[in-house]
């Protein structure tokens, strides 16, 4: 059977990604769904954990022949976890501790159907500069990186004047690992060709 594939995120980045492997796919939401995980929990299965979360939510709704994709992405920077920055000071102060160094972009990502679930995670190693107190002010100001875990899109311009290495994924850091995407779906029985 070849599934009819449903996104279940509100991320622009995310559509686009998916889109890319040159899949038909629905969009759809669902609103508050938690986004927490156990104390102590390694940071390395926190993303996978709330992927898999975020599939519970949906695995109720679900038809037959859907399979739902839920993702979701963490940057650790000195033993820190970093999501989705709550403000722009925190913002500015994610920055900074990214700011010169290395940090890892995990993704973890579900997909699910009524009987199957498949979940990993990938990460990236991303390596910045010094960033300036001026650079992360105009990058705030002009990009308003809210709604980024780690408060950057690399394929923005803090991106393009910030990072001096990658090691793994690009699309993993925008938010979807989709090579590793389109393997799992072939191994679930998906047909792309």
């Amino acid at each position: 059977m070849n599934y009819r594939l449903i996104l279940a995120s509100n991320s622009p980045r995310r559509r686009t990604l998916l889109a890319g492997l040159g899949v038909d796919f629905e969009v759809r939401v669902m609103q508050d769904i938690p986004e927490d995980y156990p104390q102590g929990m390694a940071a390395s299965e926190i993303p996978v954990h709330i992927s898999q979360e975020k599939a519970s939510a949906y695995r109720q709704q679900m038809a037959d022949d859907e399979l739902i994709i839920t993702a979701d992405t963490v940057v650790v920077a000195a033993g820190q976890i970093l999501g989705k920055p709550l403000d722009e000071e925190d913002a500015r102060s994610m920055l900074r501790l990214l700011s010169g160094r290395t940090h890892q972009v995990i993704t973890g990502v579900s997909l699910t159907t009524k009987n199957e679930q498949q979940s990993f995670s990938v990460t990236t190693e991303v390596s910045f500069k010094s960033l300036s107190d001026e650079e992360i002010n105009y990058y705030i100001r002009q990009y308003h990186p809210l709604d980024k875990a780690g408060a950057y899109g690399i394929q923005e311009w803090i991106g393009y004047i910030g990072v001096t290495g990658l090691q793994g994924s690009y699309y993993n850091v925008m938010g979807l690992p989709v090579q590793r995407i389109y393997e799992e779906l072939k191994k679930m029985g998906y047909q792309f060709l």
